[in-house]
């Protein structure tokens, strides 16, 4: 099954990216089994989905198929693949391109570090990103330092035209990228910032990293009441008039979420705009069109048509079309009829969008135009977001030894394990930010009732700040703002900045539950959202860069009082300083980590199981040459992660780039080349599995079809 004409192949191996820690002063909750703590869901639900299994259908089907990106060959799940994040190692840097000046004006850094670069592999030796003369000692000599971050590759500069009636692959003109090419060549954008876990992310409050995809869904987009023109539209019965409403779904952040990527020019989209904004995150949210776009396309193509579903997969198996591709006797347009109320997607009129965003509703005559779209096409992002929501609220990892331990099991955890709980609760001070079932300071439980809190800063100041958002010391304030950002319609993403100036109430549709007075300092430059630490021994790198390669790396962090808290001293947080901790504490603290992982998650069994997908891992060349495709665009490499049922596979989840939780720095050397790979493919692959005209050519790892 070719899905594209000139690629290379490879059997994913698998490394990983993502799951951080961070720091807080709010009194923890206790530690607990996940099990005890109910998964978050907006109470006016049943207004929209009338039947939650054929919801949570669509949303796997639409999560993991690579027919949603611009490219045809881009899916939600391509940056969360490996235990929920990113485990690719080629062509996965960015450079600090959302640093800001001190008036915080955007000031990216077009830059790569040193020997480095666009297509270039990761190494163990490269990590951490600040590498100090003594791990213990945040002011001993700096050996090495970069602002790169590790992110994921998402799609290659274009500017989106149209789609293609019937095809996966939308008509995009090529744009050249001053910052991702090489040698002039375009090569894959990457996020600028790390991936973050998609499991267990039903219990954010808010998601991504600066808490942007707000908790109430708006139905377009992830600002929720902040963008004032967030409309849907209803029709009462099928020959009514169609009506503009605003919706409101609390406890969606992760329906916030899933509506940002399909829109976002480096993730998954063309769009409209140049590389002259570098840096601002928000572009791709003026592109107003691109929701109805992608629900036009998908509308008309065979869910997962690409790719291989697994006849026992846990919620499509009885629709797998196995051993073809796809699901049988499905259309993503049956899918939604299945899942939500007719009046959300059942009308006589189509709606008319000019060029520039004017809506005008019209009787069909004849074929549709390409700006003209039935009722399903323009609220296709309310389906989409809300279905991938309800699929990845069935993604929780509740079975780990920790919790069998905390149901009472006193032999699910080993000696060791105990010890480092006990570190964790006590002389580390992490559960003061990783807290409760979730291991997050920033879960609904933790905030709902209490979204603006005070706390102490490290220089004895007080502060407001956004509950479940710390400052830690990863990198200096300034090369991201996180929290302390803006939103795309100019106001503060930090709730407590939007208490101070009067505004939380009319931009987040909520009371706040503090008043925050003219005068108070609000640390929230620099903060980011408390990740969950669950399965994080898979989770890997760390922090919101990507810049620690172990868990043993990131202890070490702790252990010193993190890396600039000098530097940011006005808004870290005072849980950030020196531990003192022993190397046998420290290795004990991992292990306890090491005991949150969730063995469904680790073999990759239901929940947790997927369809087939190919996964875009760099270029075939390195840093330094890439072969042009002819559209100004380079050749692409492909790894095939195989369909999976529910019985999972024998084969464990590996650790990022190979390496073990408890590596410490100073065992971690450099390496000059990219380590070579037995391939597994040899002897199995003939000129059949090739495109007409071409034939094999065994690389590391893989293979490439080449004209013959």
């Amino acid at each position: 099954m070719a899905i594209a004409t000139v690629v290379a192949v490879a059997i994913l191996a698998g490394h990983t990216t993502s799951a951080q820690l961070a720091a807080a002063s709010e009194p923890s909750e206790a530690l607990a089994s996940l099990k005890t703590v109910a998964v978050p869901e907006p109470p006016n639900l049943g207004e929209f989905v009338k039947n939650k299994p054929a919801a949570i259908a669509l949303g796997k089907a639409l999560f993991w198929d690579l027919q949603v990106g611009s490219n045809g060959m881009q899916s939600c799940a391509t940056c969360h693949f490996h235990a929920g994040v990113d485990s690719r190692d080629k062509n996965q840097l960015s450079p600090g391109l959302l640093r800001v000046n001190a008036s915080g004006e955007a000031n990216p850094d077009i830059t790569f570090n040193a020997g480095k670069g666009p297509n270039s592999v990761l190494q163990p030796g490269d990590y951490p990103f600040h590498k100090l003369a003594d791990p213990n000692n945040r002011l001993s000599q700096v050996l090495a330092d970069t602002n790169d971050i590790t992110g994921s590759q998402g799609v290659s500069l274009t500017k989106f035209i149209d789609i293609v009636p019937g095809s996966a692959v939308d008509r995009v003109q090529v744009v050249p990228d001053s910052v991702f090419n090489v040698q002039g060549t375009n090569v894959r954008q990457v996020t600028e910032r790390n991936t973050p876990s998609t499991i267990n992310a039903v219990f954010n409050f808010r998601n991504f990293w600066d808490g942007r995809a707000q908790n109430e869904f708006n139905g377009v987009n992830p600002f929720g009441s902040r963008d004032p023109g967030a409309y849907v539209l209803k029709a009462p019965t099928k020959q009514s008039p169609l009506q503009q409403v605003k919706i409101s779904l609390k406890n969606s952040a992760l329906a916030s979420q899933a509506v940002g990527p399909p829109l976002n020019s480096v993730e998954q989209s063309a769009t409209g705009r140049v590389f002259a904004d570098v840096g601002q995150k928000f572009d791709s949210i003026k592109v107003k069109k691109l929701p109805r776009e992608t629900g036009k396309k998908l509308r008309v193509l065979a869910p997962l048509g690409q790719q291989l579903v697994h006849p026992e997969d846990s919620v499509l198996g009885t629709l797998s079309r196995w051993p073809g591709p796809g699901l049988k006797n499905k259309s993503y347009e049956k899918m939604v009829e299945d899942a939500f109320h007719r009046q959300w997607w059942d009308s006589k009129q189509i709606i008319k969008v000019d060029s520039q965003g004017t809506r005008s509703f019209k009787q069909p005559q004849g074929a549709l135009a390409t700006d003209e779209f039935t009722l399903m096409d323009y609220n296709f992002s309310l389906f989409f977001g809300l279905a991938i929501q309800l699929y990845e609220s069935t993604l929780i990892s509740d079975d780990s030894p920790f919790d069998r331990f905390m149901e009472g099991n006193s032999n699910a955890l080993t000696v060791q394990q105990k010890q480092g709980k006990n570190l964790f609760e006590g002389k580390a001070g992490c559960i003061n930010c990783h807290t409760g079932a979730e291991f997050t300071g920033a879960s609904v439980n933790h905030v709902e009732d209490e979204r603006v809190d005070h706390l102490t800063l490290v220089n004895g100041g007080e502060a407001v700040y956004d509950n479940g958002f710390n400052n830690i010391g990863v990198r200096p304030t300034w090369e991201d703002l996180g929290v302390g950002g803006k939103d795309p319609f100019g106001h503060p993403l930090s709730e407590s900045r939007l208490a101070q100036q009067g505004l939380f109430t009319s931009l987040l549709n909520a009371t706040p539950n503090d008043t925050v007075g003219a005068d108070e300092h609000i640390a929230a430059e620099g903060a980011f959202k408390t990740p969950g630490l669950r399965n994080v021994e898979l989770t890997g790198p760390y922090f919101h860069n990507g810049g620690q390669l172990t868990l043993r790396q990131v202890v070490d962090f702790y252990n010193r009082g993190g890396d600039f808290a000098e530097n940011n001293i006005d808004n870290l947080d005072a849980d950030i300083h020196s531990l003192g901790l022993s190397e046998e504490e420290k290795t004990s603290l991992v292990a306890f980590l090491v005991s949150l992982t969730d063995e469904r998650v680790r073999y990759q069994r239901a929940p947790f199981d997927h369809p087939q997908l190919f996964v875009t891992n760099g270029h075939p060349g390195d840093q330094n040459a890439v072969t042009n495709d002819g559209t100004g665009q380079a050749t692409t490499t492909l790894l095939e992660l195989p369909a999976v049922g529910a019985k999972g596979t024998n084969t464990p989840q590996p650790h990022f780039l190979g390496v073990p939780p408890e590596r410490a720095t100073t065992t971690i050397t450099p390496s000059s080349t990219t380590p070579s790979l037995e391939n597994p493919l040899k002897g199995s692959i003939t000129d059949e599995d090739c495109p007409s005209g071409s034939k094999p050519k065994f690389v590391s790892g893989g293979y490439m079809c080449v004209t013959k």
